[in-house]
């Protein structure tokens, strides 16, 4: 009879799954941090798989791996490193042991670490874990596919069916590991196979095997941990990935203005799950096509807005640089556009499933003519719900297209998001022309706030024409006057200076910092997690993280020059620093740069800020 189980309290964990592609690895992990979610622990999350589409099984190229970190209250980053690694076969082991913390537990599956295994991962001897250096003490050995087998012995499922589910028994067993109830995971797969609920009781047998095979052998041997739950802002709360937390955003938009949403795309990793997930909310008046190519993707949408409905295109940076001409089109006709924009490795092809920052500059100016365009930048998965509505309702109430800049790692990253409710959501007015002007409205008449009115065609006594030439701002015919061309460029510009947006928020030490980090989007988690180390031991630090690019927010000079020394750390080679330095007068920063593909690590973050603290002022 197993030993009473001792349960060790932690304010949080990070818990890494790691297996070839074909393994169920993201699929494991999304259950383990949604059960997490369930329960009120704040969860961030790390899906880091190869390009390839299907490497040779066991290989050290096709390892796939989910990264999530679970805590009591809210949790920033997918952490740095993991308490727990779960290696499905060899090759899984060679490559993530690195991520893991010296003191970690590991979990593997022997039947997956034959001789053929061990060769593939290159590995030198039969003792793979002296060679890595592992103590066997912490290593769960777990005879894992055959156990799986002896489960599913009288399902009648054939062996390569069986192997599928070898994932659920990793689940189960990371489950019993922190105390988890089952009951959610149930729930979670009744759900997902819905049609096919021989296969989900299958993998709840295996989930269920794998918790009690960590009962009944490790009960005496390993520590249970358990993650306990602060209190949180009532509500309902779900795990939501980035991806689809803009899909939504882009939803609750149209149905508050009162429009058709349009989604035209051409797939592109990271971005193709929002056209996934939008194409599954016909009822809810979305329209989505998966067109020939990213021209048309963006042109259909511009001709969407143009017969009055909410028009967005959704890409990576390739795909940005085949738009630019239709964005450049909607800049000149200003009608209503929001571009997704999730930015992944580049030049060219780059690093398709990994992350950067790198098309910052290209958004801003990357087109020709002055084309001014609202650049926003989600800053968490959580965050890419209001990201992409307070896109929409820019684009839709300055009449212009917008950029809205995620990337790979929250995109595909997941968080705990409150679910909020229509009525709480702003209100999104467009500038439809006025009945009175009728008779004597032209394309070009402006509100004024300096935008364009919006007429939708077929409304009665508002017939006109757009185009890409240059218009009369009067009349709204044809014009080459080299006047009217200044003018119109300076009504353009001036139009996106005329946005409202927050002000620059600064957190932690913001009155008596002796260093500001600055930083945009998705490096929030990161750079606030640096900035906590940095303050608990003692350094006064304060962190400024822009969501607003274009146009930045009004009190960014104010705040930038308050802090004796500025450090601006961003995914790319200084596109940030760069811009505002453009922008704001004597603005001289630090930087700190990677294009590594990776999220930061918080560690090398305090490492390499923390001697801006101690050296002389002006030196880099």
């Amino acid at each position: 009879m197993a030993e009473k189980l001792h349960i060790q309290e932690l304010d949080q964990v990070v818990v890494r799954f790691s297996g070839d592609s074909g393994d169920g690895m993201q699929l494991a992990g999304n259950i383990f941090s949604t059960v997490s979610a369930t329960v009120g622990n704040g969860i961030s999350t790390f899906p880091d798989y190869p390009a390839d589409i299907r490497a040779p099984q066991g290989s050290l190229t096709g390892v796939s791996g989910f990264q999530v970190h679970i805590g009591a209250g809210q949790v920033y980053t997918p952490g740095d490193k993991c308490d727990v690694l779960v290696a499905m076969n060899a090759a899984a082991l060679k490559t993530q042991y690195r991520y893991a913390k010296p003191d970690a537990t590991i979990i593997i599956d022997t039947d997956s670490f034959g001789p053929k295994d061990l060769e593939k991962a290159q590995f030198q001897t039969a003792d793979y874990l002296g060679e890595m250096g592992i103590d066997a003490d912490r290593v769960i050995q777990c005879p894992l596919t055959q156990m799986v087998k002896n489960a599913l012995a009288d399902s009648g499922m054939d062996n390569k069916a069986m192997l599928k589910c070898r994932n659920m028994f990793a689940l189960g067993l990371v489950c019993w590991l922190f105390d988890r109830d089952l009951s959610l995971v149930a729930n979670f797969l009744r759900e997902k196979f819905a049609k096919k609920p021989a296969i989900a009781e299958n993998n709840i047998k295996v989930v269920q095997a794998g918790y009690d095979y960590g009962h009944n052998t490790h009960s005496s041997a390993v520590n249970v941990r358990r993650i306990e739950t602060k209190t949180k802002t009532p509500g309902r709360y779900m795990d939501i990935t980035g991806n689809k937390a803009t899909a939504y955003g882009f939803i609750a938009a149209a149905e508050k203005a009162g429009l058709k949403l349009y989604l035209g795309s051409y797939p592109i990793t990271p971005a193709t799950d929002v056209l996934h997930e939008l194409s599954k909310h016909k009822s809810l008046g979305v329209t989505t096509v998966q067109c020939e190519d990213e021209i048309s993707g963006a042109a259909s949408a511009l001709g969407a807005s143009f017969a009055g409905a909410l028009g967005v295109t959704s890409t990576s940076g390739p795909g940005i640089c085949l738009k630019s001409e239709a964005m450049n089109l909607a800049v000149i006709m200003e009608l209503p556009l929001v571009v997704l924009d999730v930015q992944r490795g580049g030049p060219a092809t780059g690093l398709p499933t990994k992350s950067e920052q790198t098309d910052l500059l290209q958004v801003l100016f990357g087109r020709n003519g002055e084309s001014p365009m609202p650049v926003l930048a989600a800053t968490s998965p959580a965050d890419c719900f209001d990201a992409a509505y307070q896109a929409c309702k820019i684009a839709l109430e300055h009449m212009t297209p917008v950029v809205l800049l995620t990337d790979a790692y929250i995109a595909n990253g997941s968080g705990a998001f409150r679910l909020p409710k229509m009525a709480d959501l702003d209100a999104i007015q467009p500038p439809y022309v006025p009945e009175e002007l009728k008779g004597k409205w032209t394309p070009y008449m402006r509100a004024e706030n300096g935008t364009r009115y919006w007429a939708v065609p077929g409304r009665e006594g508002f017939t006109h024409i757009l185009g890409g030439l240059e218009k009369d701002s009067e009349t709204g015919a044809i014009s080459t006057n080299p006047e009217n061309h200044d003018l119109m460029t300076r009504l353009r510009q001036q139009k996106i200076a005329n946005i409202q947006v927050p002000d620059l928020e600064v957190i932690g030490d913001k009155d008596d910092a002796d260093l500001l980090i600055v930083g945009f989007g998705s490096t929030y988690g990161h750079l606030h997690a640096a900035m906590d180390e940095l303050r608990a031991a003692g350094k006064k630090v304060a962190l400024a993280q822009f969501k607003y690019l274009n146009p930045l927010p009004k009190n960014t000079a104010d705040v930038l020059s308050k802090y004796k020394k500025v450090v601006v750390a961003e995914q790319n080679m200084g596109q940030l620093a760069a811009y505002l330095r453009m922008k704001i007068d004597n603005f001289t920063p630090y930087k700190f740069n990677q294009v590594k593909g990776q999220p930061f690590v918080v560690e090398e973050l305090v490492n390499n800020i923390a001697p801006l603290l101690t050296s002389p002022e002006g030196e880099e």
